[in-house]
């Protein structure tokens, strides 16, 4: 089995086949809409596993004064830079290949008034060290905006779908195929083809959220390997015990829960 998923190649997929100016501005209201804000003036904007690079855009889009876009795959490097590209090439969006568990790579790159990383830090093979060195990066008065797979909501089980990620990567194309077929049948329909109409809104409703794509999400769900699940509420006292970093939205209920946490301190938040 490969010791990772081609992320970069799903998310290249993605933007290849679903980019537009309507996902385009959904992405930019949902960041607006999670972090409270009506726009990113003057504030600066760290990336962390770019992926497609829409999340950047949308950043840049809502007018962040600097955006700096990182990820360990070289395929979501060069789709983060093609969106960059697509954007003008504005000199004040970044992108370049890097590793979060990378402390020196991340010291470098010095203090960020919002730190972003969506779905990434669970797929690193070292979550906790991954949480902790992106929260080092957040500067006084910043955010933190991080999703990460909850353990709260894994179900059957986290054994599961931990078994269910292997097999997919053992898998070839074509049996890759007949597993998110499975997955359709069995988690999107529920076993029910009556269901057809919840599942065309669910994919409706993934565009809106943030301009996502459904298919590509069960792809990155079936395939994210490696893979760590956390804990809703150790994620939420670990931030503030070793971070002071307090909670200040979040959305859970998905596989995926969104933490918003934002210091209102000094203290520097270096990584362990």
């Amino acid at each position: 089995m490969s010791e990772r998923y081609d992320f970069g190649k799903n998310w290249a997929s993605f933007i290849d086949a679903n980019f537009s100016a309507e996902r385009r501005k959904i992405s930019k209201q949902r960041l607006l809409d999670f972090l409270r804000k009506r726009d990113l003036q003057d504030l600066s904007f760290l990336d962390i596993g770019s992926g497609s690079g829409l999340h950047s855009m949308a950043a840049y889009d809502a007018g962040a004064a600097r955006i700096h876009s990182f990820d360990y795959d070289e395929v979501s490097v060069r789709t983060t830079a093609h969106l960059r590209a697509l954007a003008g090439s504005p000199s004040n969006w970044t992108v370049e290949r890097g590793d979060v568990l990378d402390i020196g790579y991340l010291r470098n790159l010095g203090m960020w008034d919002i730190v972003y990383s969506w779905g990434v830090l669970h797929h690193t093979g070292a979550m906790w060290s991954a949480i902790h060195n992106a929260a080092g990066r957040v500067a006084p008065n910043g955010l933190f905006f991080i999703a990460l797979y909850s353990s709260n909501v894994a179900s059957p089980s986290t054994e599961f779908w931990l078994d269910i990620k292997k097999r997919y990567n053992l898998a070839d194309a074509s049996g890759r195929r007949r597993m998110e077929l499975w997955y359709l049948w069995r988690f999107g329909l529920n076993r029910n083809p009556l269901r057809l109409p919840l599942l065309i809104k669910q994919i409706y409703d993934k565009k809106k959220q943030r301009g996502m794509s459904y298919m590509t999400d069960v792809r990155d769900w079936l395939g994210g390997w490696p893979m760590e699940y956390a804990d809703d509420q150790e994620v939420i006292d670990t931030m503030k015990e070793k971070h002071g970093l307090s909670l200040v939205n979040i959305s859970t209920g998905e596989a995926c829960t969104e933490f918003l946490f934002g210091r209102t301190d000094a203290k520097s938040g270096a990584a362990v």
